[in-house]
């Protein structure tokens, strides 16, 4: 299946919910979306970073991109300490923000998540040990679980001179260590702009649960943060608050 349609638009969510609701219909879907288990799907625990960011601030963002940001988002929505994590799309420009444009893969965008956060709660370094252990495998640039392109790429949007340099640090500190079978293949891209996306790709996993896609790449995430990182997990999920349309 390619990229662009390795996941609904809009006008497909509702009709295919509607459809993969049977648990046989699941499994056919896993052989449809499925591939062999990711990184983000067995989980592991990596080394916390031993650099880290002083806390200086009250409020602080983060910008992540690691494949479809349904399942991003999801993850750090459980983190505690995280007061919002909001999909949407970084790298390229802003007339370009929109799904279906960016799932071309010519726009420079990458599905990401704008994290906010309090830095006295959760550090900065402590949301790349979840982004590299959890939300996706980082061994993989173009690809996440049954995504390809570079709309998908594993890449880290610094929105700091000091978030650059934790994250430098902190790949560098991995590889070393060689957690991973393969090097680690993110991207750090500074100075890039964030495009919240359309209000139905908010808090997708959480009103999706049992969505086919959700059900099969993104619960074993949660699940793996929960499991490896008890302390880091909030059961209730930091909702992002969408407005309603008006007719």
């Amino acid at each position: 299946m390619d990229a662009s349609s390795s996941k609904p638009t809009r006008s497909r969510l509702s009709w295919l919910n509607g459809i993969f609701l049977s648990g046989a219909l699941i499994l056919a879907a896993a052989f449809i979306f499925g591939a062999s288990r990711s990184v983000s799907e067995e989980g592991r625990p990596l080394p916390a970073p031993t650099v880290d960011e002083p806390v200086t601030a009250a409020v602080e963002t983060a910008v992540f991109a690691g494949g479809c940001f349904w399942g991003v988002q999801g993850v750090f929505q459980h983190v505690a300490g995280v007061k919002e994590a909001v999909s949407g799309y970084a790298g390229g420009k802003a007339e370009d923000a929109k799904y279906q444009v960016v799932g071309t893969g010519r726009t420079g965008h990458a599905e990401s998540v704008r994290v906010t956060f309090d830095p006295k709660t959760v550090s900065y370094g402590r949301l790349l040990q979840i982004y590299f252990s959890v939300a996706h495998d980082p061994t993989e640039l173009n690809r996440q679980g049954p995504d390809r392109g570079t709309q998908y790429r594993s890449t880290i949007f610094p929105t700091s001179d000091e978030q650059a340099k934790v994250a430098k640090a902190y790949i560098s500190q991995l590889d070393a260590a060689k957690v991973f079978s393969k090097p680690i293949a993110t991207t750090i891209e500074p100075g890039r702009s964030f495009y919240a996306a359309e209000a139905y790709h908010q808090n997708f996993l959480t009103l999706n649960p049992s969505y086919p896609y959700i059900v099969i790449n993104d619960m074993p995430k949660i699940e793996n943060l929960k499991r490896l990182y008890p302390e880091a997990y909030r059961a209730e999920p930091a909702l992002v608050a969408v407005a309603k349309p008006t007719h």
